[in-house]
């Protein structure tokens, strides 16, 4: 059932997250799903709040959650709040009934955006950028170019971190490709539950975290190494979405960032932490320059999958990179 429109709207929790003194929280009201209740979590860094009215909506990708706390401190230095919105299913959404970032379709996340953007608006902000990282670059692309629900007025731009426009492999024959998406598809519609087999070791999570090769700490739960299962539902939805896009043209400004290089590696090396090991760039790169005219492309030597997780000279330059071309924005403030 949908709230009530009398029922009073939830208010921000102050300092009320898991990250601390200066991230607030609030519940965004939901209807219920096909797994029962919905609950959709917005943190914001309370630093810049009434200092500055252009936000920052950050949507993570898969096996993700928002903690970014360096890029919230440092956009809040340069005048931007930012926000993060933990998908229904993901991180701080997560509820003991539903499935872990499952989804049947991609458009299931777009009232979670919504209710996001409005949420900021509430806050007195005169715009906002969605930044989506890998699957949420691609749900924020969706979102934006759905042009029968047309584009939210405080929609400035979108900044894509190593978006999920493309899939990390392709067959060598069109043919065959089509062969494989087809056979997802029934499986989806047939099992949409089921697990798909998963290739390699999982090196990209311990890559990240400080109790292995990295430099970050985070819930384990909410953002695991061995990631979680894909399942054929979501994959299928995945690939409808990008199906979708390389239909349309985007209209709104759009910084699409990746690393200057994909490995397929299964075991660490130092490289890990140079490259794309997720995605392939050039992949994702062919695919959004096919977008629409008003795409700029920029690569990183030595990002990560997550730009800004990289090591610090590279999500120096990728925050110095997505600020300047944030500030060139029309704002109206």
């Amino acid at each position: 059932m949908a709230p009530s429109g009398n029922a009073p709207q939830p208010e921000w929790v102050v300092d009320g997250d898991v990250l601390g003194p200066g991230y607030d929280v609030r519940d965004l009201p939901m209807p219920d799903d096909y797994e029962g209740p919905v609950v959709v979590r917005l943190v914001r860094h309370s630093a810049a709040i009434g200092a500055t009215r252009r936000a920052v909506l950050w949507v993570h990708g898969y096996a993700d959650y928002f903690f970014h706390t360096h890029v919230a401190e440092e956009f809040a230095r340069r005048g931007y709040v930012v926000y993060a919105l933990d998908l229904r299913r993901y991180g701080r959404s997560l509820l003991p009934h539903q499935t872990p970032n499952f989804c049947r379709s991609l458009d299931e996340y777009f009232p979670d955006l919504d209710a996001a953007v409005r949420a900021i608006e509430d806050d007195g902000h005169a715009g906002v950028v969605v930044l989506g990282h890998s699957t949420g670059g691609l749900v924020a692309e969706l979102w934006a170019g759905d042009c029968d629900r047309g584009r939210p007025q405080a929609l400035r731009g979108l900044a894509l971190n190593s978006p999920f426009l493309a899939l990390p492999v392709e067959l060598r024959h069109p043919v065959l490709t089509g062969i494989a998406e087809c056979g997802i598809k029934l499986l989806a519609k047939a099992r949409p539950y089921h697990a798909l087999p998963r290739g390699g070791a999982r090196v990209y999570g311990p890559s990240l975290h400080a109790e292995s090769h990295g430099e970050w700490t985070y819930n384990l739960r909410w953002k695991p190494h061995q990631s979680v299962p894909i399942r054929a539902g979501w994959l299928a939805a995945a690939i409808d979405a990008q199906r979708t896009l390389a239909r349309q043209q985007l209209d709104v400004p759009t910084l699409l960032m990746t690393s200057a290089r994909s490995a397929r590696l299964t075991a660490w090396t130092d490289e890990v932490a140079q490259v794309d090991v997720v995605l392939a760039v050039d992949r994702v790169r062919a695919a959004g320059s096919g977008l629409g005219p008003m795409v700029e492309l920029r690569s990183f030597e030595g990002g990560m999958h997550d730009l800004l997780l990289s090591r610090r000279p590279v999500r120096t330059e990728v925050e110095n990179t997505l600020l300047a071309w944030l500030d060139q924005l029309a704002w109206d403030d």
